[in-house]
C-alpha cells in the first residue's frame, strides 16, 4: 500500500515538474488544454472529477511563474481553453441566418471566450501577488478565483455562465450546497476542494492529509444533501399545469410566412394532453407558452386574443413569453398573462436583456462599422421595471418571471422584499441548435431553484423544458428538440433558504475565512 501511494505521489511530482520546466507554446498549450478539459466537469458531460487534474495544472503554473505578469498570461490561457469550449455553443446563433452574420462567427467564438478569459488572468496575477507556500497558496487562488467568478456576472452586466461553482453541483445531493451560499459560495470551495489534493501530493505531504482536503467537505456537503432530499415534493392543491413546448426551427420563427402556423401549433398543443390526445385542456389551470411563443404582437392582434380565448377553458390562465410595444415604438420582451376571455391581466417586462441579442452596446460606433444585433428585424428592446415586480397570476402563489438568461444570475434574480414561490422562466433556446448550451443553461437554472427554495416551471421552444422541484429535483421534463406537452400538478415552495435570507453573504464569509487561514498558514510556513 505505500508502495502504491510513493508511486502515485512520485507520478504527480513528475507532472508537476514537467509543466513548471515547461515554457513558449509547449506551455501555452498545456495552460490551454488544462482549461479546456474543465470543461467536462460542467453540464451535460458532469465528469466532476476531471478538475482534480486540471486544476493542480493552474496552480503549477502560477507557482513557476516568475512575476505576477506572466502568471496573467498563463491564467488567461487557461481560461481561454475553458470558455471556448464552455461557450462554443455561441456559434450556433451565427448560423440560423448565415448569410447576414456567418462572417462573424470566428470573431465570436474566439472574441467572447478572450474577453471571459481576463477575469482569470486577474486571478492568477492577484493570487501570484501574494503567493505563500504549501497549501496557502491554493486558498489564495481560492480567493482570487472565487472573487473573479463573481466580478464576471457583475461587470458590464455580467455573464456568469458556467461559475466554478457548478462543479459541486453536479448531482442532486451536491446541488443543495447552494441553498446555503449559492453558486458563488460553491466556487472557492470547488477550488480548494479539486486543486488542493495533487497540489499537496506534489509538496510530499501526507496522502492522506491530501485526500481529506477534498473528502471532508464532499461528505459534508453531500450528507447535508441527503437531508434536504428526504423531505418528498409537496404539491399545490387546485393547481394543474400544461407546459407547451412547439420545436419551432428557429430559421423559420420570424418568417412572415409561417406565423400562422405556428400559432395555430401553440393553440393545438395548448389543448392536446402529454399522451397526444386532444382533451380541450380539461381541468388544466394554467398553460405555459415559451419565450416569444407567437411571432407577432399579439396585443395588438384581436384575431389572436381571440383564438386565445376559444382554447383556454373557463377559468384556465395563459402565461407565455411575448413581445409588446408602447407608443411611439418602445418593444419590450417579457411575459404576458391572459385569461380564458383573452384579456390581459398581468405582465413582465425583461429587465435582463442579452447584448448582441437584444441590444447593440455602444450603438453608435458598433453600428457604424457595420454591426447589428442577431435579432435585428425586432428592433431595439427597451428595459422594464426595476427592480423586477412579482407576476401576479390568478390562482398561482407569488411568482417570479425570468425570461431567458435571466436566470442566470445568482442572488440578484429576487429583487424586491417579496419572496417568490414560484420561478417560471421563458426562454428560447433555439438560436442555439442541439449543443451545449440549451443543456448548461437549464442545469443552471435548477440550482436557482435551489437557492432560492422555489419550484421552477420552465417552457422552452426546442427544450428543456421542466417542471423542477423545490430542492431541484426534475420531476417532468421534454427533452431536445422535441415536440409536446408536459401535465403536472404545481410543486410547493420550501422554506426561505440561507441563500434566500442573505444573499451573497455567506460566500463572502468564506472569502474572509479562507483569507484567515491562508495568513495563518502562510506565518506558520514562513
Amino acid at each position: 500500500m505505500r508502495d502504491s501511494e510513493d508511486g502515485v505521489a512520485s507520478a504527480v511530482r513528475r507532472a508537476r515538474d514537467v509543466v513548471a520546466a515547461t515554457a513558449g507554446w509547449r506551455r501555452a498549450a498545456y495552460a490551454v488544454a488544462a482549461g479546456s478539459l474543465s470543461v467536462l466537469a460542467f453540464a451535460p458531460f458532469f465528469a466532476a472529477p476531471v478538475l482534480f487534474l486540471t486544476l493542480p495544472v493552474f496552480v503549477w503554473l502560477i507557482d513557476s511563474a516568475p512575476d505576477w505578469r506572466r502568471a496573467a498570461r498563463d491564467g488567461w490561457l487557461f481560461g481561454f481553453g475553458f470558455f471556448f469550449f464552455s461557450l462554443a455553443w455561441v456559434g450556433e446563433a451565427f448560423l440560423v441566418e448565415p448569410d447576414k452574420f456567418a462572417i462573424l462567427l470566428p470573431i465570436a467564438v474566439t472574441l467572447l471566450p478572450a474577453g471571459m478569459a481576463l477575469f482569470w488572468a486577474g486571478a492568477a496575477a492577484a493570487a501570484k501577488f501574494f503567493w505563500p507556500k504549501g497549501v496557502a497558496r491554493v486558498l489564495a487562488l481560492a480567493i482570487a478565483l472565487g472573487a473573479a467568478e463573481w466580478l464576471r456576472g457583475h461587470v458590464l452586466t455580467g455573464f456568469p455562465w458556467n461559475l466554478l461553482g457548478y462543479a459541486l453541483t453536479v448531482t442532486d445531493g451536491l446541488m443543495q450546497g447552494a441553498a446555503l451560499v449559492g453558486a458563488y459560495g460553491l466556487t472557492p470551495l470547488a477550488v480548494v476542494i479539486f486543486a488542493a489534493p495533487l497540489t499537496m501530493l506534489a509538496d510530499r505531504r501526507s496522502a492522506w492529509g491530501a485526500f481529506a482536503i477534498a473528502a471532508a467537505p464532499l461528505a459534508l456537503l453531500a450528507a447535508y444533501g441527503a437531508w434536504r432530499l428526504s423531505v418528498p415534493t409537496e404539491f399545490v392543491p387546485g393547481v394543474s399545469l400544461r407546459i407547451v413546448q412547439p420545436n419551432v426551427p428557429q430559421r423559420e420563427k420570424w418568417m412572415a410566412e409561417h406565423q400562422r402556423r405556428i400559432f395555430e401549433d401553440h393553440l393545438a398543443l395548448t389543448v392536446t394532453n402529454a399522451g397526444g390526445a386532444r382533451d380541450g385542456a380539461a381541468n388544466i389551470t394554467h398553460v405555459i407558452w415559451p419565450e416569444a411563443a407567437m411571432p407577432f404582437l399579439p396585443l395588438e392582434r384581436p384575431e389572436a386574443l381571440a383564438a386565445i380565448a376559444d382554447v383556454l377553458p373557463d377559468g384556465a390562465t395563459l402565461i407565455t413569453g411575448a413581445i409588446r410595444r408602447e407608443p411611439p415604438d418602445r418593444m419590450f420582451n417579457g411575459a404576458l398573462v391572459f385569461d380564458s376571455a383573452g384579456a390581459l391581466v398581468a405582465k413582465y417586462d425583461k429587465i435582463h436583456l442579452v447584448p448582441f441579442g437584444e441590444y447593440l452596446p455602444f450603438e453608435p460606433i458598433l453600428s457604424a462599422l457595420g454591426l447589428k444585433k442577431l435579432t435585428h428585424g425586432l428592433g431595439a428592446f427597451a428595459v422594464g421595471q426595476s427592480p423586477r415586480p412579482l407576476l401576479v397570476v390568478p390562482g398561482l402563489p407569488p411568482t417570479l418571471a425570468l425570461v431567458c438568461y435571466e436566470v442566470l444570475f445568482p442572488g440578484v434574480v429576487v429583487q424586491g422584499p417579496e419572496q417568490p414561490q414560484l420561478l417560471i422562466n421563458v426562454t428560447n433556446d433555439g438560436w442555439f441548435g442541439n449543443s451545449t448550451g440549451p443543456r448548461q443553461h437549464f442545469h443552471q437554472a435548477r440550482v436557482r431553484a435551489v437557492e432560492e427554495g422555489a419550484p421552477l416551471i420552465r417552457a422552452a421552444n426546442n427544450g428543456i423544458s421542466a417542471v423542477v422541484d423545490a430542492n431541484g429535483r426534475v420531476l417532468q421534463s421534454l427533452g431536445m428538440n422535441v415536440r409536446g406537452v408536459i401535465d403536472s400538478p404545481l410543486p410547493a415552495a420550501g422554506a426561505a433558504t440561507q441563500y434566500a435570507r442573505y444573499g451573497d453573504l455567506g460566500f463572502a464569509m468564506i472569502l474572509v475565512v479562507m483569507a484567515g487561514m491562508a495568513a495563518w498558514l502562510a506565518r506558520r510556513h514562513g
